[in-house]
């Protein structure tokens, strides 16, 4: 049994089926308790322990259904639909998860019910088993009203009212209760009578298309694991080239006989669904991982799916090649990031700023590229070749807003022989701090024709401290 500390007291948070039949129950404090049995066993509960206890257990009913949703600190809330006939029905689902939650030493209480209210009620209630279609009023009106999941002081009001079980309280006109105990109460009763559905949320998010390999004897060895992921990979492509679409996003999970579950995930820079590039993405997927993959008893469930799909037409390639080599650095870019790791592959993003500090950034390769940028009619007004950070310099300007006549850079003299500017450039005020001081930029060149970017920080008289000069940039 576990106990935790509540208003100061020891309370018994969960107890056994041994305990609850010699007359103990959750809350009772611990002195109590042992004064009934001295030699009590208790353990401090571990809120956090559990939930990771149930999100295991969670993972491993993602076998049944992608469909799976917490409820509370100790339910599962899972939607079959579409899913029944693949084990045989309803019934045979929900014996085949039964046996296979308790041959891992759980104990629990499974029931199918056409909304999720019904069988959240029912199974904490204690009643398991499958409720005929249309009979969820039926089978719920005998339970007490505290099985709506109500707040406690709403429970005690309808007690005192005389309302002990939800067949009561259906019985009773709505428009009184709702005025009394609020709209949540009638919302609550609709759907656990069957009246009203509501989907769930599932934990995880519901993938574009699956494809699975199940097996009556797990596997383990790295050769089978490899030859199931092919299998399932041209299964994809096939459902992919159907919906005419390409995964950009694909999940492999591994599940153990012993109930847990090993994911591996990969991205592609563009939509794809050629399996000989997919195979060799996983591929280098599982050879780069630090903690390989522990088939402990064998897997006995693999599946493969595709987490974000977008519209893929058949490529045309064109007379230059131009298409074949874009193919070619996607393929290598996917290649990296499976080995590497997706944040340590990256690209530069052009950004919608004056700011040239942050007029590029650089973002995960494997991200969805933004806009295209027209190519210039004319030479570029800022160059290719940027410092960051700037790096300082000393010049000299024939007077003090004017461009500058001449620069030390890396204790080498430049003259300036054309100069173009000032490009003033304040800060952006929203976002950088206010002291930040204002830009005027210059396009220089040498007497060698070495064409540089500097910048003054600060205007004379008009901003805080001497100005400062910058080179911030090369032009080719």
């Amino acid at each position: 049994m576990f106990v935790e500390k509540v208003k100061g007291a020891l309370r018994l948070s969960a107890i056994s089926p041994q305990a609850r039949a010699i007359g103990l129950a959750p809350g009772l404090t611990l002195a109590d308790a042992r004064a009934r049995i001295p030699d009590l066993a208790v353990a401090d509960h571990d809120p956090i322990a559990d939930a990771a206890f149930l999100n295991r257990i969670a993972d491993d009913c993602d076998r049944w259904t992608p469909l799976v949703a917490l409820d509370g600190p100790d339910g599962l809330v899972l939607d079959i639909t579409g899913c029944a006939h693949l084990f045989g029905g309803e019934a045979m689902m929900r014996t085949r998860l039964v046996t296979h939650l308790q041959h891992h030493g759980l104990s629990l209480c499974a029931i199918v019910a056409g909304t999720p209210e019904a069988a959240r009620a029912l199974a904490r209630c204690g009643k398991g088993g499958v409720v005929p279609f249309g009979r969820e009023a039926e089978c719920v009106a005998p339970l007490p009203i505290a099985a709506l999941g109500l707040a406690e002081e709403t429970v005690t009001g309808l007690s005192r009212a005389g309302l002990k079980t939800i067949g009561d309280l259906a019985s009773r006109p709505g428009t009184p209760l709702a005025a009394r105990f609020g709209e949540e109460l009638l919302v609550r009763l609709r759907r656990t009578l069957g009246l009203e559905d509501v989907r769930i949320v599932p934990r995880r998010p519901l993938p574009a298309c699956i494809a699975e390999r199940r097996f009556a004897e797990p596997i383990g060895r790295a050769e089978d694991v490899e030859g199931a992921l092919a299998m399932l990979v041209d299964d994809l492509s096939l459902m992919l080239e159907a919906r005419g679409e390409g995964g950009r996003a694909f999940e492999a999970s591994f599940f153990r006989a012993d109930g847990a579950v090993r994911r591996i995930a990969v991205e592609t820079a563009r939509p794809s669904r050629d399996p000989k590039s997919l195979g060799r993405l996983f591929h280098e997927k599982l050879e780069a991982l630090a903690d390989p993959l522990d088939p402990g008893f064998g897997f006995d469930l693999v599946r493969l799916a595709v987490l974000r799909a977008e519209p893929l037409a058949p490529a045309q390639v064109s007379l230059d090649g131009r298409a074949i080599e874009e193919e070619e650095v996607a393929a290598l870019v996917d290649r990296l990031a499976a080995r590497l790791g997706r944040e340590r592959v990256l690209r530069f993003m052009m950004r919608d700023t004056h700011d040239p500090d942050r007029a590029a950034s650089l973002v995960p390769a494997a991200d969805p590229l933004g806009p295209a940028c027209p190519l210039p009619d004319e030479l570029p007004s800022r160059p290719l070749m940027m410092f960051d950070p700037p790096q300082p310099i000393e010049a000299i300007a024939q007077v003090p807003d004017g461009p500058p006549l001449r620069f030390r850079w890396r204790r080498v003299l430049h003259e300036v022989v054309h100069a173009e500017g000032p490009e003033r450039i304040a800060p952006e005020w929203w976002r950088q701090p206010a002291d930040m001081p204002t830009r005027d930029y210059y396009r220089v060149e040498n007497h060698d024709g070495r064409r540089f970017w500097l910048f003054r920080a600060g205007l004379y008289d008009r901003e805080p401290g001497p100005p400062r000069w910058f080179l911030h940039g090369l032009f080719p």
